[in-house]
């Protein structure tokens, strides 16, 4: 969350030419509400189960960037089914950087609720670090724009996969 997966995401897939899709618009139309009422309404168990079923329709797809919610990770199946297609890049950024990104749509963020959002973010980074730093490619968005985050991200795809980047 706050760390641009979705902006970075879309130009990457542009850079890559590939196409682009989002794990969490899968989960709103499966579900035909948004996130925060699935929440609100459903709770968050439903929701990771929701999260299950557009990470596996999302895994099945060729040619694709898929952005996932920062919890997809914490789910072994999640891993898994994206694993074998693809390359995991982790995008961090630091607590005090996401919550600026995020207090505007705070509202819509549901593990952002209570009085210490600053706290809650630090508490969910550390909670997800270690499988966040089982990432092939882990870059911190935190000081850079988002296309010099797009290269970085295809320079080391290419070292990953041993291609040359366009």
């Amino acid at each position: 969350m706050g760390t641009g997966k979705s902006i970075i995401g879309r130009r990457l897939a542009v850079e890559m030419r590939c196409r682009f899709i989002d794990t969490d618009h899968l989960i709103e139309k499966m579900a035909k509400k948004r996130i925060p009422q699935i929440f609100a309404q459903d709770g968050e168990d439903h929701f990771r189960k929701l999260e299950a079923q557009a990470v596996a329709e999302a895994a099945g797809m060729q040619g694709y960037v898929i952005s996932t919610g920062g919890g997809v990770p914490l789910n072994p199946d999640n891993m898994a089914a994206l694993g074998k297609n693809g390359i995991f890049v982790a995008l961090t950024a630091r607590p005090e950087v996401i919550l600026k990104r995020v207090q505007r749509r705070a509202g819509e963020r549901p593990l952002l609720k209570g009085p210490d959002p600053l706290g809650n973010i630090t508490r969910l980074l550390s909670e997800r670090q270690k499988v966040y730093d089982r990432s092939e490619i882990i870059i911190d968005t935190s000081d850079i724009q988002i296309d010099e985050s797009v290269q970085r991200i295809v320079a080391k795809v290419s070292q990953v996969t041993g291609q040359k980047a366009d």
